[in-house]
């Protein structure tokens, strides 16, 4: 399993496409100007407390109040205020929690009214970015991500990720890290730590403890509502979190941003660096490797799969429905009931791969095809769950139901991805849109296969100009590949009256096939 990482930079935004065996399975986007990304750190001033939904609404700066809970307040919340108290008066300069004096925890059943005050300072963190209508969630319990370890202020808890199995090897980290923890301060170990020396987790924790350092000093002449501690840009957010050995490539259009990068592999990955490449080619990196295409495929109402087979995905304000369609696929299955398993297998990797490529989250419910032996609904299910383990937004996957719907929720943490992938209709109809032109080469290439599946020794295309000039051209062209794959060379006819989008497949005796 190979993993690349293409950035594309340009003036206004730097999109980061992350492609797994040359598959893009995540995609992501960094405006700039985002001031509230998960992680941001604020100090921000409590505007009122609403005892009905036991939580309060908090001024951070953006156009509608944050939402505070008070299950998101931390028992620790007396402590923090204390602490956020007197560093931003200047009565406290030592900002290690070594000597500091406790507060007695908040009872974890209890009231906003009686933990929080309106236009008392507060630090809290981005839990879930602006969404919609809706203001960003916070939290006041802090935490600082780093590479192997999360830092947690005002704790005193040693917790390792649940996906380091080996308990051998998560009595080490805890033994490990229990000896450099300084007090005042929790540690969550992270799963890249596995097998980490006590060393690298030093210094990460060193680098943790100077960002606390670093934002506890701006608390003394900061503004309320202002940021005090910043997430990593994202091209590090993303390297911190994802990177592994794995990777065989990063490959990067901007120089600036290739030094920043290399700078940071060279930090967390030394025997990684020269994997980080500057892309340096008239021809557009996303182009060249690939990923216009497969945003173009990929995020359209309809998305095709193999075998001719496709998911209907639907967007609504309160849920996301996907429909699996089997399509017009040649049945080389023994029966229906192993044509729809392996139509739903095909699926279910697929839904893996859109729920983490458009960041959809909420509720989701699937209409998998029917299938009648329980055995066979099981396997689909413990397939998804298999495809969905390396994604790192929490989710939880419910057993298919009696009408063969599988349910899955999603953490939601940001905006979904959206890309337009429809364009105006280029025969003059206004107002109309229609499939973008790279779809429709690769619906010929699919819609060719399965006619050369069903033994149509000669095939003639008949096509738009334009498009016809597009199979034909270039090297290798696009009808010189189905000739080394298929064995098969596809007379291609222009047709000038012909819509730019109409194409039509004849058999050797001129006749249309269907």
């Amino acid at each position: 399993m190979d993993k690349e990482l293409i950035v594309r930079s340009s003036p206004q935004h730097v999109d980061f496409a992350l492609l797994k065996d040359g598959k893009l399975i995540e995609l992501h986007k960094d405006e700039g100007g985002n001031n509230f990304s998960v992680g941001d750190v604020f100090i921000a001033k409590i505007r009122k407390t609403v005892p009905g939904l036991n939580a309060a609404f908090v001024n951070v700066g953006y156009e509608k109040d944050a939402f505070l809970h008070y299950h998101d307040l931390g028992p620790k919340l007396p402590s923090l205020l204390k602490f956020t108290k007197s560093v931003s008066t200047g009565k406290l300069k030592d900002f290690f929690l070594k000597d500091f004096p406790f507060e007695k925890e908040i009872d974890k059943n209890g009231s906003v009214i009686d933990a929080l005050k309106s236009n008392q300072s507060l630090l809290v963190q981005i839990v879930k970015e602006p969404i919609s209508t809706k203001g960003p969630r916070i939290s006041s319990e802090l935490s600082i991500a780093g590479r192997y370890i999360v830092l947690v202020p005002f704790s005193d808890r040693i917790s390792i990720s649940q996906k380091i199995e080996d308990k051998a090897e998560k009595d080490r980290l805890k033994r490990l890290v229990k000896s450099i923890t300084p007090p005042g301060f929790g540690i969550i170990v992270r799963t890249v730590a596995e097998g980490k020396k006590v060393a690298e987790l030093d210094k990460d924790l060193q680098n943790l403890l100077g960002r606390w350092t670093a934002m506890c000093k701006k608390l003394n002449k900061a503004h309320h509502p202002s940021k005090v501690l910043g997430e990593l840009n994202k091209a590090s957010s993303i390297l911190r979190d994802i990177f592994n050995d794995t990777f065989t490539s990063i490959q990067v259009d901007d120089e600036e941003l290739y030094h920043q990068i290399k700078d940071y592999v060279q930090l967390i990955a030394p025997n990684k660096e020269s994997i980080v490449k500057l892309y340096q080619s008239n021809v557009p990196i996303f182009e060249k490797f690939g990923v216009e295409r497969q945003i173009k495929t990929s995020f359209g109402k309809t998305v095709s799969m193999a075998k001719g087979a496709y998911l209907v995905v639907e967007h609504t304000e309160a849920l996301h429905v996907v429909d699996v369609n089997s399509g017009n696929r040649s049945n080389k299955a023994n029966s229906q009931e192993d044509t729809a398993l392996e139509v739903n297998m095909i699926a279910a990797q697929e839904i893996a791969r859109q729920l983490r490529l458009r960041d959809m989250g909420g509720i989701i419910v699937v209409d998998f095809i029917d299938m009648t032996n329980a055995e066979n609904r099981k396997t689909l299910y413990n397939y998804l769950r298999d495809e969905m383990k390396d994604d790192r937004a929490k989710h939880k996957i419910l057993p298919p139901s009696k009408f063969g719907l599988i349910q899955i929720t999603r953490q939601r943490v940001r905006p979904e991805m959206n890309i337009k992938t429809r364009e105006d209709n280029p025969n003059g109809v206004q107002g109309e849109e229609v499939e973008a032109p790279i779809i429709l080469v690769q619906k010929i290439t699919q819609e060719l296969e399965r006619l050369l599946k069903k033994d149509y020794k000669k095939i003639v295309l008949n096509t738009h100009p334009f498009i016809a000039a597009f199979l034909k051209t270039g090297f290798p062209s696009v009808r010189s590949k189905w000739f080394i794959e298929h064995k098969t060379w596809v007379k291609i006819m222009p047709r000038d009256a012909y819509t730019y989008l109409e194409y039509h497949f004849f058999d050797k005796d001129g006749n249309q096939i269907n």
